[in-house]
């Protein structure tokens, strides 16, 4: 019976009504999906696991790694600053990252610029927090050495991944309803294709 329902949800679903942002599900026979989202320049996808409880889908991912960003290198220069720089290559994407340094004088943030560099005044760093401004769904803290003043990250290769965890969709007659993973509201719709 469980093979059958599985069998009649599967397949494509498209969020439907949402100007601008293209979105959806592919729920596949063998219980894996497929997510996608895109909105102008951005492009984020998810993947994992899909299973029927309760006339709805429950998505799960993988476990979300706990940082999305690389410590490279930090050490001590001879620079009256604190620098934090981020390196990729692709570059277009360098200066899309807020760092946010707390010191015993409270925290202080910047963005990056187009060569992906934040500088503040030189003071003891307790540590550095990251996100990255298209994928703003957490920070990644560092706890680092307060003697160094240089500091060079990297994106780690996730960082545009949507990770689900106990994620429901209610199931209707050639639909999915209820949230989105990046956007806020409890009334989307995915319509099957």
């Amino acid at each position: 019976m469980e093979a059958q329902q599985k069998d009649a949800v599967a397949g494509e679903y498209y969020l439907q009504g949402v100007m601008e942002t293209a979105s959806g599900i592919q729920l596949k026979p063998d219980s894996t999906f497929e997510f996608f989202y895109s909105y102008g320049a951005l492009d984020r996808y998810g993947s994992g696991k899909w299973s029927i409880a309760n006339h709805s889908i429950e998505l799960n991912s993988r476990t979300r790694p706990p940082l999305d960003f690389k410590l490279i290198s930090g050490k001590k220069t001879a620079e009256n600053s604190i620098t934090i720089k981020i390196s990729d290559k692709n570059t277009n994407l360098l200066r899309y990252v807020l760092c946010i340094v707390k010191t015993k004088n409270g925290e202080h943030q910047q963005m990056t610029n187009v060569e992906g560099i934040a500088q503040f005044p030189k003071e003891k760093a307790d540590s550095v927090s990251l996100i990255f401004q298209w994928c703003p769904d957490r920070f990644s803290t560092f706890n680092i050495n307060s003697d160094n003043n240089y500091f060079e990250f990297g994106f780690e290769p996730w960082i545009a991944e949507i990770f689900f965890e106990h994620f429901q969709l209610k199931i209707e007659k050639n639909k999915l309803t209820g949230k989105h993973p990046l956007m806020e509201g409890d009334n989307f719709r995915y319509v099957k294709d």
